[in-house]
């Protein structure tokens, strides 16, 4: 009699649990290396436009402004400051060598400059994203959004990072109709005397303004955003072009805790679709994480930029 070749049923079984029992610890290895991965990404973004804003600051005296409302794009005749209609991130596109953006529209008689502003608004810009996140690319445009000084587009990018406007929010809106009501020194702008963070409508912030200390102090940071909404235009926070003014897709404020991506909106608050924590540039260009079980106190002084509270940085 010849010994019978092959696997018994008992041989084989035994064979595909060790199998599955291998390939249950390597997937989550290998997630956890990807997401480190990503990690890394999104914090050199944040150092980035960290680097960009202090060299912003440091040449012009005062953190990008962040324009006039969300009605509006940026205006490439009308330099930076109050005057300039767009937000913090049109203020950076020079600092962070994008001048083929910043000059979309220099020059132009109206007609043309809504053409290329329009151009502008459909540019993505990579330093912008969390690869975690994974919402690269351009996506539906709220129509409601529009510009007043640019032809309308139905996609655009988006930005994953919000500026920090402190722990009290002002009213908001479009902003004026017109940049000759916008110029107009009686047009009725919102009060914003009792913001207190780094960037807001037509804002001015000096680093001498920041008296808590510039290592205490949020300037950039990732934002929440509803995760069953990645690709829809319906939350208020993640659905227009990057390069507006003021508005729920650019600044964020630190009265509540800063929270991971979940189906509820969240568009007033920080936080991203990393696990544990997300991630912030200080005013004096470090980067940390900083989790989701912050103190909700410690968190929002370290939004406000002056209110002279004793802070510890958590460890991370």
């Amino acid at each position: 009699m010849k010994p019978a070749r092959g696997f018994s049923l008992v041989e084989l079984l035994v064979v595909i649990g060790l199998i599955s029992m291998l390939m249950g610890l390597l997937i989550p290895a290998v997630m956890s290396a990807r997401e480190a991965g990503r990690r890394a990404v999104c914090q050199n973004n944040l150092r980035q436009l960290g680097t960009a804003t202090l060299a912003f600051e440091s040449q012009h005296g005062y953190f990008p402004s962040n324009g006039w409302g969300f009605r509006w794009v940026g205006e490439p005749d009308r330099g930076y400051g109050p005057r300039q209609p767009g937000g913090w991130i049109y203020h950076l596109l020079r600092y962070l060598d994008r001048n083929d953006l910043a000059d979309l529209g220099r020059g132009r008689p109206p007609a043309q400059r809504r053409q290329e502003l329009a151009r502008l608004l459909q540019a993505p810009l990579p330093v912008l994203h969390c690869p975690t996140r994974g919402t690269q690319g351009l996506l539906p445009a709220h129509p409601a959004t529009h510009p007043y000084n640019a032809l309308p587009v139905p996609l655009v990018p988006r930005t994953d990072y919000a500026i920090n406007e402190g722990d009290f929010i002002p009213a908001g809106g479009p902003g004026p109709p017109t940049l000759a009501l916008g110029d107009d020194p009686n047009f009725p702008w919102p009060d914003v005397s009792r913001v207190t963070g780094v960037s807001y409508l037509r804002s001015r912030v000096s680093m001498a303004r920041v008296r808590d200390g510039a290592t205490y102090t949020y300037l950039i940071g990732e934002k929440y955003v509803s995760s069953d909404r990645y690709h829809l235009n319906t939350d208020p926070g993640y659905d227009q072009s990057p390069y507006a003014g003021v508005d729920l897709d650019l600044n964020r404020w630190t009265k509540n805790p800063p929270r991971q991506d979940g189906w509820q909106l969240g568009e007033r608050l920080f936080g991203s679709a990393h696990p544990g924590a997300c991630h912030f540039v200080f005013c004096d260009g470090h980067v940390q994480p900083v989790s989701y079980e912050i103190d909700p106190q410690l968190h929002r002084r370290l939004g406000n930029r002056k209110d002279g509270q004793l802070i510890t940085l958590p460890e991370g």
